[in-house]
């Protein structure tokens, strides 16, 4: 089921965020001190293109400063941008009624698109030990 849900959100808009996130990462790769934000663009873009069968997961704990100013700073630079763009995509995808489940995995991944530090993604059959599960498509 899973690989038919990845099919259906491949073709209807999973692509081009996908590529809206690489985008991002290659813009964030270009300052050094920027990079770590290239890596979490380049995450989220494999996860945007094959969303189904993993998940979210944070750790039980809180993670840190660091965590917290880096989310900011992505926030305003490409992560409203990319939230915007997963609100479009959802929103033509539910034109079709096949396109509406994919349609709200596509809201679900918002918070994550918004503010990546501090989580991790992984397939949802292992969940790292002291991680709690977020967000699972």
């Amino acid at each position: 089921m899973k690989t038919i849900l990845n099919v259906i959100w491949f073709i209807s808009g999973g692509f081009l965020l996908a590529l809206g996130y690489f985008l991002a990462g290659i813009l964030a790769c270009i300052f050094v001190v920027t990079i770590p934000m290239g890596v979490a663009s380049f995450r989220m873009a494999r996860f945007a293109l094959w969303p189904f069968g993993k998940t979210v997961v944070q750790p039980a704990r809180g993670t840190g400063g660091m965590s917290a100013v880096s989310n900011a700073i992505w926030f305003i630079i490409a992560g409203l941008w990319l939230a915007i763009g997963h609100v479009a995509t959802a929103l033509a995808q539910t034109v079709t009624i096949v396109g509406i489940p994919v349609a709200l995995a596509n809201l679900k991944m918002i918070p994550v698109t918004c503010f990546p530090f501090g989580r991790k993604i992984v397939d949802s059959d292992v969940i790292p030990h002291g991680w709690e599960p977020m967000i699972k498509l």
